[in-house]
């Protein structure tokens, strides 16, 4: 498996575009299109908040209903979120319009929203960034990166990932992009995740990898502690690789799922480090637990710590707190046997062994802590499982940014 430039463009038969709709932003791209030369296999997973957005609704349809699609049109600035008959009527006049001007069905057509949750569709709008994306549609990486921009809302860049890797003797890719940077939360979060592949794979499986893959990437992030309305994960698969298609779960599945696992870990890891004021991804691994369950709550359970998010923005050794995490993380465990450690490219330390803190250098904790990408390890000691949680401090400007966000 190769690492390359690119994202929702990499695979062939893919292309994208962007443009500027004015569906809430003022001089800057707001809505993005990725179309499929030769329609797809479709998989989705979804928020699984009760209160669902309009193209959440639309989408799981398409799903799980038809599983095909050739084209996506996603917007930012506003959610299409609480807004009842009319929200889903809009989702359904924007396939429409890709359908008056791409000469594809309706029904192949998936949306996503992004944005202020209760305000309604300019509909209008959404129509016409429609027919500007579709002769701007193309190929090319800039195109890719165009689409990945435009869906942005309070991120602060653009998120893409994609690599190649061989099956049946071709070279097949796989490519994506994604938003988020507020209300995320795992069990999904506020994000959109879109993934797309030339490979040839059975519709079937193709779910059960995105499914399967969920569990240990976007679901063991967090920025703030609370789940979307709006959350998806789409994944579209056109076959042009040219591969004998995937039926079972073979040596090529398998490298297939370390694939989708590599791109979902990567686009999880720059939603997380890019949350709402952050100033550092926060990394938590678990290890030696005595299952994958408690693992990963464990690792969660440190990771949303608003005390511990605060801990890493103040650079401050404050164990205690991690502890504290640990012990209501729901899992039993021996405290006298835990081992925690803090690491980034300063360094690795120890600082609390068998149930005591060991002596440790303030400064060079500080200085381990001071980095972009903080890790906190904790050796349970119970076991051979592990996992890994990702988040991010929490900043004065988290409140700012959210204290007046629809304006």
């Amino acid at each position: 498996m190769e690492r390359i430039q690119g994202g929702v463009t990499a695979a062939k038969g893919f292309l994208a575009a962007a443009t500027s709709a004015g569906i809430k932003y003022k001089n800057r791209t707001d809505m993005a299109m990725i179309y499929s030369e030769k329609p797809c296999r479709a998989a989705g997973t979804f928020t699984t908040n009760v209160v669902k957005a309009a193209p959440v609704i639309w989408d799981r349809r398409v799903t799980e209903e038809i599983g095909r699609a050739q084209a996506v049109v996603v917007n930012s600035g506003i959610a299409n979120a609480c807004t009842g008959q009319e929200g889903f009527d809009c989702c359904r006049e924007t396939a429409k319009e890709v359908e008056k001007n791409l000469h594809v069905l309706a029904d192949e057509v998936l949306v996503a929203s992004t944005g202020v949750i209760g305000m309604q569709m300019p509909v209008d709008r959404l129509r016409a960034g429609v027919r500007a994306m579709v002769p701007a549609l193309d190929g090319s990486v800039e195109s890719g990166h165009a689409a990945a921009g435009a869906i942005l809302t309070t991120d602060t860049h653009e998120k893409e990932a994609a690599v190649q890797f061989e099956a049946g003797g071709k070279t097949v890719t796989l490519g994506g992009m994604c938003k988020g940077s507020g209300m995320i939360h795992p069990n999904m979060c506020t994000m959109l995740a879109f993934l797309t592949t030339d490979l040839a794979i059975s519709e079937e499986l193709l779910r059960e990898a995105l499914r399967a893959d969920i569990a240990d990437t976007y679901n063991m992030i967090s920025v703030d502690g609370d789940t979307s309305t709006n959350d998806t994960v789409l994944l579209l698969a056109n076959g042009l690789a040219g591969n004998e298609e995937i039926t079972e779960k073979n040596a090529e599945y398998e490298t297939f799922c370390r694939a989708l696992r590599f791109v979902n870990t990567q686009l999880a890891k720059m939603m997380a480090g890019d949350g709402e004021g952050a100033t550092a991804l926060l990394e938590v691994k678990v290890l030696h637990a005595a299952s994958k369950e408690a693992a990963k709550a464990l690792s969660k359970s440190v990771v949303c710590s608003s005390l511990v998010k605060a801990m890493i923005f103040g650079h401050d050794a404050n164990f205690g707190r991690i502890l504290c995490a640990l012990g209501y993380s729901g899992v039993g465990f021996n405290p006298d046997r835990i081992d925690l450690f803090f690491e980034s490219t300063s360094g690795k330390m120890l600082i609390f062994r068998d149930g005591v803190a060991v002596s440790y250098s303030e400064e060079e904790a500080t200085r381990i802590l001071s980095e972009p990408e903080v890790t906190i390890i904790a050796d349970m000691k119970m076991g051979d499982a592990e996992a890994t949680a990702w988040g991010c401090d929490l900043s004065y400007d988290y409140v700012k940014i959210n204290a007046d966000y629809r304006s």
